[in-house]
């Protein structure tokens, strides 16, 4: 496989949204549901434990990475079924990460947001959420799920030009 990475990254007051997107045939309601329920989760990214709430912090394990670390999870806003905000914590430090979608005639397009104070390691974060959004459409679909080599290093290239192009 070697999928065509996707991302933009925009410029903002506090510094550049990497966003990536993909459009699933699918309501928005059952989009939203992938990427909330930690029994769906768990089959793109990972499940996730404790009482979520806007306010609240939950657990959720990258079961895809080596290891399968836990990190911590902020709930910075919850608006169904089109915004889920969250702050990640683990020893890498703070992501401030975002959600968003919207359907269109039975198709749902879903972004996903990293909010990045700089563009450093964007060459490493980018293939890495091309790769778990494409497990997300493989997960809903039924497909084989995606092999991470398929992406990084191979999309390291396209993130950094991305941060290089003012």
């Amino acid at each position: 496989m070697n999928p065509t990475p996707t991302g933009r990254l925009l410029r903002t007051a506090d510094g550049s949204d990497l966003v990536v997107t993909r459009t699933m045939r699918a309501p928005i309601d059952d989009v939203w549901a992938s990427v909330t329920e930690p029994e769906r989760t768990a089959r793109w990214f990972g499940p996730w434990e404790g009482d979520a709430a806007p306010g609240r912090t939950i657990k959720v394990r990258m079961s895809f990475e080596e290891g399968a670390p836990w990190f911590d999870a902020h709930i910075d806003a919850c608006e169904p079924p089109r915004r889920l905000a969250l702050t990640t914590t683990d020893e890498a430090g703070a992501w401030h990460m975002e959600l968003r979608l919207s359907e269109s005639d039975g198709t749902t397009e879903l972004q996903l947001i990293h909010h990045l104070r700089s563009d450093q390691g964007v060459g490493e974060m980018g293939p890495g959420w091309e790769y778990y959004l494409d497990n997300l459409v493989a997960s809903r679909d039924g497909t084989a799920a995606p092999a991470f080599d398929d992406y990084y290093p191979a999309q390291k290239a396209y993130f950094e030009d991305l941060a290089k192009g003012d």
